[in-house]
This record gives structure tokens, sequence and C-alpha cells, in this order.
């Protein structure tokens, strides 16, 4: 068996879900797996983390380039967390036969502070058991970095018992700055436990990671990272109750029914990157995660089945999900906060999302019909996008809560 069908079997033991945009050197690989399709690649990582946190071991298969769609929620899952393991396969095309460049994904192991394992011959088998477990010990996205060298060549057909651990997200109570100094404590175990994984690891790079695994590379990745060093220690991640206060959204803000319909209705929603993370925060507390700008959507759609999304979220990036959604005929409910202005950053305008998602059918509703908003916060066997347009009031700003 080649490295591409050894790795295969290994992930139809260990995994239980599996997302791809294809290309070389991983469409075999994928094609093996029976992985479904998505319209992008960050929307494959949102169905993953979504399948995490409904308790579903999930794959993402990418080609190197590919791997940068993913970024956003990537990167954000280390410092939000997850519950069962998520692992990314990440293909290396180091003779750039097929690709734009020659991209080495093994660098995105600093970025995200990710376990990135680059198995041998002798580790592939092994390294999806052991990169899931990984991901569920550390609570974030795993990395395999595999080559068309390893995939293509015979392989060791040896692989590891499945062993589900749970993972956590990250407490509801830390602050922004709360939640980047804890995620530095977990990367500095994850340098301690890199010493005795059975696999090499590109990061942390572990004792046993050396000049060997940079064959065929086209920049020398040991030689830069064989002395990285993890980052600081906290030794009090900080909290909204040591704070003393939780920010909420504004005085007059005309989505606050919105909100407070749906703790009424006990839904729990995904939520976006915008006003809407707010609902995460007293005194509504429905937020369950969120993993990036305009990342809610496609995360909701294997998870809660409800999404909470403001019109810019949905522009910047989370209209792709709707896409494959819509497609796919996903139940779920895409709740739009429309106010026409991105709220966190200066209130700049944004384009009407209406002109864009006709498509969808829309609900559209004002937020101040109490009535209309919570009968059309009713799911449904199909996708469902709701819209509440409000106006934000001018000069506002966020009001803050006890803790």
């Amino acid at each position: 068996m080649n490295g591409a069908e050894v790795l295969a079997e290994a992930l139809l033991k260990s995994a239980d879900t599996f997302y791809t945009v294809t290309g070389y050197p991983v469409t075999e690989l994928a094609e093996l797996l029976h992985a479904e399709m998505t319209v992008n690649e960050k929307t494959a990582m949102e169905y993953a983390l979504g399948d995490s946190l409904s308790k579903k071991r999930s794959v993402v298969i990418v080609k190197n380039v590919g791997l940068n769609n993913c970024a956003d929620p990537l990167i954000n899952a280390t410092t939000q967390g997850l519950i069962s393991g998520v692992l990314l396969i990440a293909g290396d095309d180091v003779d750039v036969i097929s690709s734009q460049n020659a991209q080495d994904s093994r660098y995105y192991g600093e970025i995200a502070q990710v376990p990135v394992f680059d198995p041998d011959r002798e580790t592939i088998g092994i390294s999806a058991e052991t990169a899931l477990q990984a991901s569920e010990t550390f609570s974030r996205v795993s990395v395999i970095r595999v080559t068309s060298h390893l995939l293509e060549k015979r392989a060791d057909r040896r692989t590891a018992p499945r062993r589900d651990k749970t993972g956590l997200l990250a407490d509801n109570d830390l602050t922004m700055s709360g939640r980047a100094d804890h995620a530095d404590n977990i990367t500095n175990e994850i340098f301690e436990w890199a010493q005795r994984s059975p696999v090499p690891l590109a990061y942390p790079p572990g004792d046993d990671y050396n000049e060997k695994m940079d064959q065929g590379s086209r920049r020398a990745y040991y030689r830069e990272h064989r002395h990285v060093l993890p980052p600081p220690r906290h030794t009090r991640p900080e909290t909204m109750t040591e704070r003393g206060f939780a920010r909420t959204l504004c005085r007059g803000c005309p989505f606050l029914s919105v909100l407070a319909i749906m703790k009424e209705k006990g839904q729990q929603a995904v939520c976006d990157i915008g006003c809407s993370l707010l609902a995460k925060n007293p005194p509504y507390n429905i937020g369950v995660a969120s993993y990036g700008l305009g990342s809610s959507i496609g995360v909701a759609a294997k998870s809660t089945g409800i999404a909470l999304c403001g019109d810019y979220a949905l522009l910047h990036s989370g209209i792709n999900a709707l896409i494959d959604v819509y497609e796919k005929k996903t139940p779920m409910i895409c709740i739009i906060l429309k106010n026409n202005r991105m709220g966190m950053t200066g209130g700049q305008k944004t384009p009407d999302i209406m002109d864009y998602i006709s498509w969808t059918r829309p609900v559209l509703i004002r937020a101040d019909d109490h009535e209309a908003v919570s009968e059309a916060l009713v799911p449904e066997n199909r996708p469902k996008t709701v819209v509440i347009e409000g106006t934000c009031p001018e000069g506002a700003l966020y009001e803050t809560v006890e803790c």
C-alpha cells in the first residue's frame, strides 16, 4: 500500500467526517475517504469545527495553498477551543508540479500555535490517531503535513487504536486577553509533549526531528526552528469576573430584543465576530462558540443549527458557507443582524446585503416587530435566512454589566 492508502485506512478508523477541496498531491487521499467537497477550504474547516462541537471527529484535506483559506478559523480555534478532534491534512507540492508556489505548510504551526506532524513512511499510519488525540488533549486543530513523495511511495501499514478524548472550549469568563494567555499556557504543554510524540513533529520540533525531514523542501525549516522556544507562561489569565465587568450591546441597540427572544426560547447559537459576539456574554449567555469573522454559518450548520451573524460578516466571507448550506439543503437558521454598518470598527457603512442574497428568499423583519421576530426564529427542515433590520443609535458605546 502507498502512503495515501495507509493514511486513508487509518483515518477511516479514527475519524467520523471528512471535508475537502481537492488538489495535488491530496486528491487521491480525498477520493479514498469519499470526502465531501465544499465551496472552499474555509467552509470545510468551519464544518469540521461544527462537527467537533457535536462530538464528532472531523478531518479536512487540502493542498498547501488551500491551507491559506483555512487560516482564520484555524487560528481562532486555538483560543476558542473545541470538543472532539479536528485534523487538517495539508498536502505540500514540494516539486511545484501543480501549484502556483512551493508553500511549506509547516510554518503554520508557529503562526497558529498548533501541533504540526511530519510523518515518514514508518509513522504515517499511526499519525492519524496520534494527531486526533493531540487535538482533543490540547483543544485545538492538529495538522499533518504530507508530500507527494510520502503519499505515492510504499508505507508501513501499522495503525493505532482509536481512543477518543474530550477537548474543552475556552471558559466564557475569560477576557479576550485572558484567552490568548490561556492558549499560550497550553502551547507550553504541547512543547513538553512533543518530546514524547511517537510521530515526528515539525512544530514544536521534537528531539527526533532533524535535517532528514527537510529533504525535498525549498527552505531549511529545521535550521530555522531547531531552537524555537514556547511562548511565556501566564500565571493568571484575565477573567471578566476578576475584571469586574463584561461588555454588552449599546444602550438603545435595536437588537436587544432579538437576543432576549432567543434567550427566552432557550436557543443556543454559534456567534460571529462583531456585535453578535456579545451574545456569548451576560446577560444573554446564548453563544456557544465563535471561530472568526464570517465563520458562524458553517460551524452552526454542523452543530447548533442557529448562526448569529452581522451583515458585514456575511459579506466578508460567511456567504461562502451560506451558498454551500443552500446547495446541500442543510437545515439551519441563519440570523443576520442588519445595521448597514461595521459596528466594532468605527461604524463604517457596508453594502446592502439584500442585493446579494435574494436567492435565499430571506425573511426580512424590523427589529422592533417582536412578534414577527419570534415567529421567524422557528427551525424548519431546510435552510432559512432571517434578516432582522435595525438602526444603530448615533454615538452609542457598548454598555457593561457587572460580573
